[in-house]
């Protein structure tokens, strides 16, 4: 019997450590919903009353601000085109070649894409997009983002292909179809899910970098939301926290409106497996 009741109230005592560790958790994010609501710059978890959106009107007049959230999304659905397109034909290829030593050119390439985005490569990077002519455009920040994220694209992406019997691609060339029809046909459809993780994981990396775009561009019509946030701090650097509140919510729309829509469409569920 004693033991029973040492087992009950440990699993009592755990649940109850488990559900204050959730709680410190969830804090910020009750923070996060119910600020932006808030008339006051008040860092409590009171729900506000009344509800105000007095802090979402004076943002959208804040046109520097509204400008960079369309800027960010250029800059993100460009480079996770580039991305999903170079790293789903690269890793295919590699998939499938005969390469000697290909397995170790992808661990190469992973573990310089470290490097590559990093603050450690960003006077070469700079050079290297100040000698083409690029500066202050979308499409060095697209393309720096682009070469950073592929060969971590490309990781992920093989081991999806490398699942892949190479006997349906056969049978289909068998049957007449030519590689590319194989390719676009029979394989890709099978690596969808893989394409998609690819295209949610790029988008969320390039939607809150600050670095990149912050030391590549020059013209504030075309700073993306990471670095306009900044224009809600005071001059003596101070947040004018009603405002950076109502801003951040704005800025985190479209990641979970991304996340919420590949949920409905494919089934992915937050432990990462996939609906049959």
């Amino acid at each position: 019997m004693g033991r029973f009741a040492h087992l009950h109230f440990s699993r009592v005592g755990f649940t109850a450590l488990t559900a204050l560790i959730g709680a410190i958790f969830a804090l910020p994010l009750v923070w996060f919903l119910f600020a932006p609501f808030n008339p006051r710059a008040e860092l409590g978890l009171a729900i506000p009353r009344p509800f105000s959106f007095s802090n979402f009107g004076t943002v959208l007049e804040n046109d520097f601000a509204i400008r960079a959230l369309l800027n960010s999304l250029i800059q993100s659905v460009g480079g996770v085109v580039c991305v999903a397109f170079a790293a789903t034909l690269a890793s295919y290829a590699l998939s499938r070649s005969s390469l000697p030593g290909k397995g170790a050119v992808t661990y190469v390439l992973l573990l310089f894409s470290s490097v590559v985005s990093g603050s450690a490569a960003m006077v070469p990077i700079f050079l290297m997009i100040s000698r083409v002519g690029l500066i202050d455009t979308h499409l060095a920040v697209i393309f720096v983002f682009a070469g950073g994220l592929l060969p971590t694209a490309m990781f992920i992406l093989r081991d999806f292909i490398d699942g892949i019997p190479r006997s349906y691609e056969e049978s289909a060339m068998v049957a007449g179809a030519s590689p590319t029809q194989a390719f676009f046909d029979v394989a890709l459809p099978v690596i969808r899910p893989g394409v998609v993780v690819v295209v949610v994981w790029a988008f969320v990396n390039i939607w809150g970098s600050f670095l990149i775009p912050f030391i590549l561009l020059r013209s504030a019509e075309k700073m993306p939301a990471s670095v306009a946030i900044y224009s809600f701090y005071s001059e003596a650097g101070t947040p004018i926290v009603t405002l950076l509140a109502a801003y951040a919510l704005l800025y985190s729309i479209p990641v979970v409106v991304l996340y919420l829509f590949v949920s409905w469409k494919f089934g992915f569920r937050f432990f990462g497996g996939i609906k049959a």
